[in-house]
């Protein structure tokens, strides 16, 4: 069983505890673990304890002479039971810790920003946000450019679904291509992936906590619809023993993403922001763990050259420990300007997931010194509805065009700037 490894609980209990007040939980649950690590730790000892006393009158039973096999033989039954009885108790101890252990997300770093989502930290603003007079949102201008159909796609699917048409299907196919073409340029392994998975592997991520109301189910088939390809990068290696030598591995997967965005009704309704579906391009990384933050970083620059390839204006946070993911133990996001709204909204986000993810998916890496539980990473390289919308808001110009920034015009026609069509 995976998640926060148990001999840092024991150690450190304080440091878990402190995790648990950073990101708004209850310290208390620490404390439930602990005391269900210790139950079940002896009920394994009871167990194997009558386990041999077992094996030890099993054998004597040979040596016995007459007057004394019956006596042994009824030892022999009661240790029996009483193995039985153990193992059974043993068992109820490992599902009561693996229940309180799922339900405790990674220890935050002790350099995230104490507090929940408005408790983030600005660690760089680069670029000056578009000064532009009476700016449109980007339903507006894509509907003008008969790119986003948010009608018709509610007429077929409900709220929150859109259709892409025309300039707007080749958008998406050019922002695709250029971060596949870039993942390629880094040295990641280009990935396309499925957008449904088992649970184990929906629960290893660590979605099936705080985040399950998210996430879509198919009950007839046990299967769940990811909200990222994240979920299925990490199954990718899940149970497998790796060679250290081969790390670190990098991949860049594709994938339809489904949100049931439950609670946020209201938020974002409007256009192609915050919807039930998108496709997404997601980087991916197994590394040893003393390389996870170098690697993270190596993400967040990744990230910030695509951002930049794309002419936005846009400021680097550092997430607050209670508005980080189950599995995060720190995160970076990118808001990009949409003058429109007169604010930055997220674009990308990059999670160091240390070894959290691996321990639950029990993915391990041969070396020298022993086989080792591996760090994971993921970085959003381009979330495409969202990249679109603030494509269209933040290269606006006052005739209702839009200007096309130069690393996507070869996958657009050469096309310097999108016009509504007469």
């Amino acid at each position: 069983m995976g998640v926060i490894d148990l001999r840092l609980l024991r150690d450190n209990p304080d440091l878990v505890r402190a995790s648990q007040r950073a990101r708004g939980g209850d310290p208390g649950l620490v404390d439930e673990l602990l005391a269900a690590d210790e139950a079940r730790r002896a009920a394994v000892a009871r167990a194997d304890s009558l386990r041999a006393e077992q094996k030890s009158v099993s054998n004597s039973v040979r040596s016995a002479t007459a007057e004394q096999r019956p006596a042994i033989l009824g030892r022999a039954r009661e240790l029996a039971a009483a193995v039985k009885q153990a193992e059974a108790e043993q068992t109820e101890a490992e599902q009561s810790l693996r229940a309180v252990h799922l339900a405790l997300p990674n220890v935050a770093a002790a350099e995230a920003p104490i507090g929940g989502e408005a408790d983030f930290v600005t660690l760089e603003t680069v670029g000056t946000p578009p000064s532009v007079a009476a700016p449109r949102d980007h339903l507006e201008l894509g509907t003008a450019l008969r790119a986003i159909d948010t009608e018709r796609g509610a007429k077929v699917s409900g709220a929150r679904f859109y259709f892409l048409t025309g300039i707007g299907a080749k958008l998406e196919l050019a922002l695709v291509n250029l971060a596949m073409a870039k993942a390629d340029e880094w040295g990641l392994t280009e990935v396309i992936a499925p957008a449904l998975v088992k649970p184990e592997t929906m629960e290893g991520t660590g979605f099936l906590g705080a985040h399950a109301s998210e996430v879509y189910r198919l009950a007839e088939d046990e299967l769940y619809l990811v909200g990222t390809s994240e979920v299925a990068l990490a199954g990718f290696h899940s149970n497998e023993l790796l060679d250290a030598a081969d790390l670190p591995l990098r991949y860049a997967g594709f994938s339809s993403c489904f949100r049931r965005e439950a609670g946020s009704y209201g938020k974002d309704a409007k256009g192609i922001i915050r919807v039930h579906w998108f496709d997404k391009v997601e980087m991916f990384a197994y590394v040893r763990p003393e390389d996870a933050e170098d690697e993270h970083q190596r993400l967040l620059a990744w990230e910030r050259e695509f951002i930049e390839l794309l002419e936005l204006s846009y400021r680097v946070i550092d997430t607050a420990a209670g508005d980080l993911g189950t599995s995060a133990a720190r995160k970076f996001d990118i808001e990009a300007w949409f003058p429109s709204q007169g604010t930055y909204r997220e674009l990308t986000s990059t999670s160091n997931c240390t070894t959290f993810q691996a321990r639950r998916l029990n993915i391990r890496a041969r070396s020298e010194q022993g086989n080792q539980v591996v760090a994971t990473l993921n970085g959003t390289l381009c979330a495409i509805a969202r990249t679109i919308a603030c494509l269209l808001d933040h290269h606006q110009q006052p005739d209702g065009s839009v200007y096309v920034p130069v690393a996507l015009r070869p996958w657009l026609g050469g096309r310097e700037l999108l016009v509504p069509p007469a």
